[in-house]
């Protein structure tokens, strides 16, 4: 069990970007909204090539406005499925990848790490000095040598997160199972929740899921929980939580009220991310409606399913709180502010 044994309220920030650099889909014709910006297929009068690329997998650009002289306020925040696919959109939207002040991972799965290695190669590149590393933050599992058991007995080995190969391209590693404060403690903007506790019925994990031990890969033991599952959380003066997830995999319920549980807010002004509720006729299809029912509860202003939500939950989604939902799709900024 997960304790929470100090106060770690973090403070109030006027403004959050959040700009989708890789997800399931991509559309060019969606327009503007209070809350999202849109990218254009038009530049200099020319429908603008190539377009951005969708995959099974997830990135996004977190920027916060400095209210103070420093560095600290703009971070990856997962790398998406391809070894290029970030990287490729990322050119296409004009955003700098050097610039940034470091990548967090939201957990150890290759859908959301296998652009990593060219993203730090594309980084160490543009940096003048060798020592001005990119620093990664991530759950020390999230290294961990990882296969999936099919029912039928069928075995899949998941591609692996290469600690050294990361360092030796110029990567410092922070691990970590608890609360993060980014940049600092002393002068938070965001928080990392690190390990989230599962405490609903009805989020069950990734019981397919099992780990090599140090030995053998012969030898597998059960990783169900996926306990590298870490969310983002902002706290907007007036508005309340900006909740980003990546795949939920620790229950995008749990990752609610873990949240407010850290922070000592309720209010919860928006979730983005990854819910993992795809229609498979199992545990995550059985856990929509529950969730749902939850979302009702917690009455968030704005809910937006990415990734692995699935379209039979997000369809659910815009029945039941249409006015809360927004669409997403690669390029789409997402701003929320005071």
């Amino acid at each position: 069990m997960i304790s929470v044994t100090e106060d770690l309220t973090i403070p109030e920030i006027d403004q959050i970007s959040i700009t989708i650099l890789m997800d399931n889909s991509t559309d060019l014709l969606l327009t503007n909204s209070e809350h999202a910006i849109r990218p254009t297929f038009v530049r200099n009068g020319k429908v603008a090539l190539p377009p951005p690329v969708a995959e099974h997998g997830f990135s996004a650009l977190i920027t916060i406005p400095k209210f103070e002289q420093g560095t600290g306020n703009s971070f990856l925040f997962d790398a998406g499925v391809s070894e290029n696919g970030v990287i490729h959109n990322a050119d296409i939207f004009l955003i700098d990848l050097s610039k940034i002040d470091g990548i967090i991972l939201s957990h150890g799965h290759f859908d959301h790490f296998a652009g990593l290695v060219n993203i730090i190669k594309r980084i160490s590149s543009s940096r003048k000095a060798s020592t001005d590393n990119i620093d990664v933050f991530t759950h020390p599992d999230a290294f961990l040598r990882r296969w999936e058991i099919f029912p039928d007995g069928k075995r899949v080995k998941f591609p692996i997160l290469d600690e050294q190969q990361l360092q030796q391209l110029g990567a410092r590693i922070h691990k970590s199972t608890g609360v993060r404060y980014l940049p600092s403690k002393e002068s938070p903007l965001l928080t990392i929740t690190g390990e989230i506790p599962r405490e609903t019925s009805f989020e069950k994990g990734f019981p397919y899921q099992y780990t090599e031990d140090s030995k053998s890969e012969k030898n597998l033991i059960p990783d169900p929980l996926i306990r590298d599952d870490q969310a983002i959380v902002v706290n907007i003066s007036d508005k309340g939580l900006v909740i980003l997830t990546g795949c939920s995999h620790a229950g995008v319920i749990n990752t609610i009220n873990y949240a407010k549980k850290i922070t000592g807010i309720n209010r919860i002004h928006a979730i983005i991310g990854g819910f993992h509720l795809p229609a498979d006729g199992g545990i995550y299809e059985a856990a929509i409606e529950p969730t749902l029912k939850e979302f009702q509860r917690v009455q968030p202003d704005y809910l937006i399913p990415c990734h692995c939500t699935g379209w039979k939950a997000t369809n659910r989604i815009i029945e039941i709180m249409p006015e809360r939902f927004i669409q997403s799709g690669v390029g789409t900024t997402f701003k929320f502010s005071s």
